[in-house]
């Protein structure tokens, strides 16, 4: 089931010609658009873009999940030691594919798999917390640094190698395993020293990018998350993006239409608005993605530009009640995405017959009122002359977050 988009609510026909764009602008650019994908395949030819080859991936998908059948018999943990890109993947996957107290279910619940947890930061109020409630000889930590020099990732392993060695001694070596580069850097020095197990970050794939090497797959595999679902859906999505026809290409249509609003409409504000709690990380995620690779000081001529639209996370139905106001009546300076879920994991019915004044809400489900919101949001928005645009995916699946991600 393919994921899709919906940038009706974009085009002047339906919020006018001051914030909308019409089909002649799109007409303007085609060619030059068409022609950036087909130079973009010939650089991927030429092996400049490793990260839009990692839906394939079969030699590895097997060693990762060999790797983490043996962690699920061997640990009550598994602990992600990253920051940034080595983090924000896994918090996306697991949110997005495993129960939301995914932590809280015991071990037959979780069909005998380890809880996850992803430390992406040094408070120490908060690190602390976590010594207190998980038992460091039960657990296994991936540390994921492709340099060895993250002073984050790098300050909480030397924490849980010190807690390990004097708890454990000559065996500390089975709690880690090593997410780095191949050959060199001081994470690799100190794999290969100590005997660690470990992964390769491929070359030329930055952390923002990651999630589809074992940076984000093995904590996956090791929840019992079908990676190669994942992969098939990315592959997918692989396939849509290859056209060079706007028509028949997301992605190339959505980066048309978000650089016309940003340099012709003024629109230096992407709002990201997920309709399910599930899709929460993959928004922080999209974060770091768009802010990293569109935030620049200079062009690729060398130029000063100091460009980039701000990416904002917002949760449906949870923000029209602190945000929205400002979508709506503020300065015209947004774009807002809508992640849609049509079908959830579970339905749940609201009681008919049972308060006087709230009887229009019995016979409904929380499916419906969370559909019936966004609809009305939307309609507010475009009404409103705000620009907008919806990604539906038809589940909350491997293969759609697989998709999506890509």
């Amino acid at each position: 089931m393919d994921i899709k988009i919906d940038f009706t609510n974009m085009m002047a026909d339906a919020i006018g010609d001051e914030h909308g764009i019409t089909d002649k602008e799109i007409k303007d650019v085609n060619d030059l658009a068409s022609k950036s994908v087909i130079e973009l395949q010939d650089e991927r030819r030429g092996k400049r873009h490793p990260f839009m080859d990692l839906p394939y991936q079969d030699d590895l998908i097997d060693e990762i999940e060999k790797t983490a059948d043996e962690i699920a018999e061997g640990f009550e943990n598994f602990v992600v030691l990253g920051i940034g890109g080595s983090a924000l993947g896994n918090i996306a996957l697991h949110n997005a594919l495993n129960h939301p107290y995914y932590n809280m279910l015991d071990h037959e619940a979780r069909n005998g798999r380890p809880k996850i947890f992803v430390m992406d930061n040094v408070d120490p109020d908060k690190f602390s917390g976590f010594l207190d409630v998980v038992d460091a000889k039960t657990t296994m930590f991936n540390v994921i640094t492709k340099s060895g020099t993250t002073v984050e990732t790098m300050s909480q392993f030397l924490i849980m190698s010190k807690i390990l060695k004097n708890r454990i001694r000559k065996d500390y070596h089975k709690h880690f395993i090593c997410t780095t580069d191949k050959k060199q850097g001081l994470m690799r020095e100190i794999t290969d020293r100590e005997g660690f197990k470990s992964f390769i970050i491929p070359d030329g794939v930055g952390g923002r990018y990651s999630v589809l090497t074992p940076v984000g797959l093995l904590s996956a595999s090791v929840s019992g998350i079908n990676i190669n679902e994942l992969l098939s859906g990315a592959s997918s999505m692989d396939e849509r993006c290859a056209f060079d026809d706007i028509n028949d290409n997301p992605a190339l249509m959505n980066a048309l239409l978000q650089y016309i609003s940003y340099k012709k409409r003024g629109k230096n504000i992407l709002i990201m608005m997920a309709y399910s709690n599930a899709l929460s990380g993959i928004v922080d995620w999209f974060c770091q993605l768009w802010s990293e690779s569109l935030g620049k000081k200079d062009s690729i001529s060398g130029e000063t530009v100091n460009c980039g639209s701000t990416p904002v996370k917002a949760i449906g139905v949870t923000d029209q009640h602190s945000q929205l106001q400002l979508y709506m009546e503020g300065p015209f300076d947004k774009v807002i995405t809508f992640l849609h879920v049509e079908r959830f994991n579970k339905n749940i019915e609201i009681p008919k017959d049972t308060v006087d004044k709230l009887e229009y809400l019995g016979g409904h489900t929380l499916n419906d009122l969370m559909e019936a919101e966004m609809v009305g949001t939307q309609l507010a928005l475009t009404e409103n002359k705000r620009p907008n645009c919806t990604i539906t995916l038809p589940e909350v699946s491997e293969s759609t977050i697989g998709q999506l991600l890509y």
